[in-house]
C-alpha cells in the first residue's frame, strides 16, 4: 500500500484508525506535565517551613519549570519535525519522569529549582509532541473537535493541580506531588511506544540550538528583574542589569531568527493578523490565570487559613467549568456559532470579570469564598471559550508540516505567560505588601513570626490581602486589554482572508 492510499483511507474514515485512543494516551502525558504548573502551589507554605522557602525562591520553583520549557519548546517542536513526533514523545517521557523523582526527593531549595529546570526539558517535548500528534492523526472533519478535547485537557491540567496537590498533601509530604508523576510517566511510555504512529517531515528544519539559549537566558533575565524589583528596588542594579541584559539577548534573538534559514520561530509568521492575535490572547489569558492562581492559594491558605486540601477543593470550581462546557461540547459549539474573534472578547472578558469578582467581593481577611466562588466560575467559563478559539488559531496559521513548530509556539505562549504572570502580579503583591507593613521579611509567614503582638499580626494579614487584592486587579485589567487586541486582530484577519478569496474568485 503506498502513502498516497493509506493517507486516503485515513481521509475516509476521519484520520487514524485508533485516533481516539491515542489521543487518550496523550492527553494523559499532556495532563501530567500541566498539572505540574500548579501544583506546586498548595505546597508553598510547607515548602516555606519545611524547606525555609523566600518567596523569591518559591517563585523560582515555579517559573523554573516554565521559562525551560518556554525557551526549549521551539527548539524541540522543530526536532519532533525533523527526528520523529513519536520518538521525542517517549523521550520527554523517560526525561519527565527522571525528573519528577530527582525533585520529589531533594533536600533543600537549591535542589529542587535545579529538578524543576530538568522536569522542564522532558515538559518541553511532551508539549510540543502531543499537539502535533492530534494535527498528524485527525483529518479536518474532526481536527477541531479533537483540538477542544486537547485544550480542556490543558486546562484541567492546569486548573486541577491544587486539588490534586491538596489531597496529595493531607496524606503525605510534599515530595509526593512530584513522585506520583513516576508511574504516570511509566505508563504513558509503554502505550506511547505500542499505539502511537510515527511522523515526521524530512525535510524539516534543523534545530536552532543557538535561538533556544537565547530566548531563554533572555527570558529568564527579564522573569528575575520582575521578581527581585520589590526586594532591591525598580531603580537598582541588581534589578536594571538583568532587565537590560534580558532585552539585548531578546532583541538578539530577534536578528538571530530573521538571519538563520532555519529559524527556531519564524518572524514571517507574525505579519500574519491571525497568528498575532491569537498571540496576544494566549499570553495575557495565561499571564491573567497563571499569577491569579499563585496569588488565589496563598490567599486561601495564608489569610483565609484553610488546609492544603480544603484549599484545593475551593479551586474546584475553576476546573470543573472548564470540563463541563467543552466535554459537553457547549464551549465547541458556541465557538463555531459566534465565530474566534468574538469567541476571544467574550472569553478573555469573563476571565478578567472574574479576576475583579475574586479581587473585590473575595478579597481581604474578611472576604467571602461566595465572591471567590463566582469568580472561579467565570473565568472557567471564559478560560473554557477562549482556550480552544486561540490554539486552533494559532495552528492553522501555520503550515500542515509545521505542525511540532505550531505546537511549540502555542506552549510557548502557555508557557511564558504563566511564568510572567506568576512574576508579574507575585511583584505587585510584594510591593504592595512591603509598602504596608514596616516588619524586614521574605514570606507573610515569617512576617508574623516577626510581629511581637495580635495587632501586629493583624495588620501584616491585611496588608498581604491588600497586595492579593491590588495583584489581582492588575490582572484582569491586563488580561480584559489582551482581549479586546486580540479579538481586534484576530477579525481584522477574517476581513482580509475574506477580501483575498472575493478577489480570487471574480479573477
Amino acid at each position: 500500500m503506498t502513502a498516497t492510499t493509506a493517507a486516503n483511507e485515513r481521509a475516509a474514515t476521519g484520520g487514524h484508525p485508533q485516533r481516539w485512543l491515542i489521543l487518550g494516551v496523550i492527553c494523559l502525558a499532556q495532563l501530567t506535565v500541566l498539572l505540574d504548573n500548579t501544583v506546586l502551589s498548595v505546597a508553598i507554605p510547607s515548602l516555606t517551613t519545611e524547606l525555609h522557602a523566600s518567596t523569591s525562591d518559591i517563585q523560582w520553583m515555579i517559573n523554573a519549570y516554565s521559562l525551560v520549557q518556554s525557551g526549549l519548546l521551539l527548539t524541540a517542536g522543530n526536532a519532533a519535525d525533523r527526528y520523529g513526533r513519536k520518538k521525542l514523545l517517549a523521550v520527554g517521557l523517560a526525561l519527565f519522569g527522571l525528573g519528577s523523582l530527582t525533585a520529589g526527593l531533594a533536600d533543600s531549595t537549591g535542589q529542587l529549582i535545579a529538578a524543576r529546570a530538568g522536569m522542564g526539558v522532558g515538559g518541553a517535548l511532551l508539549m510540543t509532541t502531543t499537539l502535533a500528534v492530534v494535527m498528524q492523526i485527525f483529518d479536518d472533519s474532526q481536527r477541531v473537535k479533537a483540538i477542544a478535547i486537547w485544550a480542556t485537557i490543558s486546562s484541567l491540567g492546569f486548573a486541577a493541580g491544587p486539588l490534586i496537590g491538596g489531597v496529595i498533601l493531607n496524606h503525605f509530604w510534599w515530595g509526593m506531588i512530584f513522585l506520583v508523576n513516576i508511574p504516570v510517566a511509566a505508563i504513558g511510555l509503554v502505550a506511547v511506544l505500542k499505539l502511537v504512529p510515527e511522523s515526521k517531515n524530512p525535510q524539516g528544519d534543523r534545530p536552532d540550538l543557538l535561538g533556544a539559549l537565547l530566548s531563554t537566558i533572555g527570558m529568564s533575565s527579564v522573569v528575575y528583574a520582575i521578581i527581585t524589583g520589590p526586594e532591591h528596588g525598580w531603580t537598582s542594579a541588581q534589578v536594571l542589569v538583568p532587565a537590560a541584559l534580558g532585552l539585548v539577548v531578546l532583541a538578539g534573538f530577534v536578528m538571530w531568527e530573521l538571519r538563520i534559514p532555519y529559524p527556531m520561530l519564524d518572524m514571517h509568521f507574525f505579519r500574519n493578523q491571525k497568528f498575532v492575535g491569537a498571540v496576544a490572547g494566549a499570553i495575557l489569558v495565561m499571564l491573567g490565570m497563571g499569577g491569579s492562581l499563585f496569588l488565589l492559594t496563598q490567599h486561601l491558605q495564608f489569610v483565609l487559613g484553610y488546609e492544603p486540601l480544603e484549599a484545593g477543593l475551593r479551586m474546584a470550581p475553576l476546573a470543573l467549568t472548564i470540563v463541563v462546557l467543552n466535554l459537553s461540547g457547549i464551549g465547541p459549539k458556541l465557538v463555531m456559532k459566534i465565530g474566534t474573534p468574538l469567541s476571544v472578547a467574550l472569553g478573555l472578558g469573563l476571565v478578567a470579570g472574574g479576576l475583579t469578582s475574586i479581587a473585590l467581593l473575595g478579597g481581604g481577611s474578611d472576604g467571602t469564598y461566595g465572591g471567590m466562588l463566582l469568580g472561579l466560575v467565570l473565568m472557567g467559563a471564559g478560560i473554557a471559550l477562549s482556550n480552544p478559539a486561540m490554539a486552533n488559531a494559532i495552528m492553522s496559521a501555520i503550515p500542515p508540516e509545521k505542525a511540532g513548530v505550531g505546537a511549540g509556539v502555542n506552549g510557548t505562549l502557555a508557557e511564558f505567560g504563566n511564568g510572567l504572570g506568576v512574576a508579574i502580579l507575585g511583584a505587585v503583591l510584594n510591593a504592595r505588601f512591603a509598602a504596608l507593613v514596616t516588619v524586614t521579611a521574605t514570606s507573610l509567614p515569617a512576617a508574623l513570626a516577626a510581629a511581637g503582638t495580635d495587632a501586629e499580626r493583624r495588620q501584616i494579614s491585611d496588608a498581604f490581602a491588600s497586595g492579593l487584592q491590588t495583584s489581582q486587579l492588575v490582572g484582569a485589567v491586563a488580561v480584559f486589554a489582551g482581549g479586546l487586541l486580540a479579538a481586534f486582530l484576530l477579525k481584522r484577519a477574517e476581513r482580509t482572508e475574506e477580501g483575498a478569496k472575493q478577489h480570487e474568485m471574480a479573477a
